[in-house]
């Protein structure tokens, strides 16, 4: 049996990613940092567990890996968004961003890569954004954050590749989760307009996608950037 971790899976994206990946013979390691009671009800419901940890803190995440031990498959998800004009982000709000987003990613997949490495064997998604792709006006240091997650994805799939690990990374459009529920009603209706399959995608949507990149069909795609934003970058 594969075992998993996924940051951020107490809800939305995280959480259907727990969903489907233990649908597909994994055992899930839920990670959450504030929602307790979401992420136990989870895990108790695919018999996986749950474990407390902020990513952006390299000694919580150092825990984080005591507790759950070895994974075969890390899927980054953890994050925060920011929705400020760039002249109103303060040092404080940047590096907030960056230490989730980006130093989550960084602490969580040093410390899935040793028994990968050992084993020749390993699946690790990062889950970008479509505005790490194209950029969003009032959201300089979240979609700067995004980018940095594909570079990194790009970047560590060559590094990875000939220790028969693969590294992906997905890039969400507009979905429904509790990150996107601060945007007005009509807000809402002109990305739906925005996007060619004509709706706002479910979790559930990125998570088939994440199932499908930790399989083994897909054991020859290491480095790519999956839009799951029903056509929404085109």
């Amino acid at each position: 049996m594969r075992r998993a971790l996924i940051s951020g899976a107490s809800r939305g994206i995280g959480a259907a990613c727990a969903r489907a990946l233990a649908a597909a013979g994994c055992r899930v390691a839920v990670n959450y940092f504030a929602s307790r009671d979401r992420a136990e009800a989870l895990a108790s419901e695919i018999g996986g567990g749950a474990y407390m940890a902020d990513v952006s803190d390299r000694a919580a995440v150092e825990r984080l890996y005591r507790e759950v031990g070895d994974v075969d498959i890390l899927v980054v998800n953890a994050g925060v968004a920011l929705q400020k004009l760039f002249t109103d982000t303060t040092p404080e709000d940047w590096r907030r961003v960056f230490a989730v987003n980006v130093d989550g990613a960084y602490n969580l997949i040093e410390g899935a890569l040793p028994h990968m490495i050992h084993e020749k064997w390993g699946r690790i998604v990062i889950v970008s954004s479509v505005w790490g792709l194209r950029g969003a006006s009032c959201e300089v240091a979240y979609s700067a954050s995004k980018a940095a997650l594909i570079g990194l994805t790009k970047a560590l799939a060559k590094e990875l590749g000939p220790s028969g690990i693969t590294v992906n990374c997905v890039a969400p459009g507009v979905i429904d989760t509790d990150m996107n529920s601060i945007l007005t009603p009509e807000t809402m209706e002109e990305l739906r307009e925005e996007t060619p399959i004509c709706r706002v995608g479910e979790p559930s949507d990125v998570a088939a996608a994440v199932r499908f990149l930790c399989s083994e069909e897909a054991a020859f795609i290491t480095g790519q950037v999956l839009g799951v934003d029903g056509g929404f970058a085109v």
